[in-house]
């Protein structure tokens, strides 16, 4: 499941990177966590929260029904 979740992160890259931001992928556990790290502007945007799970998490469920959350560390 880690390079399918790789695979969408990939797809979505280049929207964070336009707004000079970024995803870095931490880890999948085994019950569908999936931890990540936002990083460039992504990481002290006051929107980051929307941004991780309105765009990445709502993403890799519509991708991935066994992801359950997306976290970031």
């Amino acid at each position: 499941m880690k390079e399918k979740v790789q695979q969408v992160l990939e797809q979505l890259r280049p929207m964070l990177k336009m707004d000079g931001g970024d995803v870095e992928l931490i880890d999948v556990t085994a019950d569908g966590i999936v931890k990540v790290r936002l990083k460039g502007a992504c990481g002290s945007c006051p929107m980051s929260t929307y941004t991780l799970k309105l765009g990445i998490e709502q993403r890799l469920k519509d991708e991935i029904p066994q992801v359950k959350e997306v976290i970031s560390v």
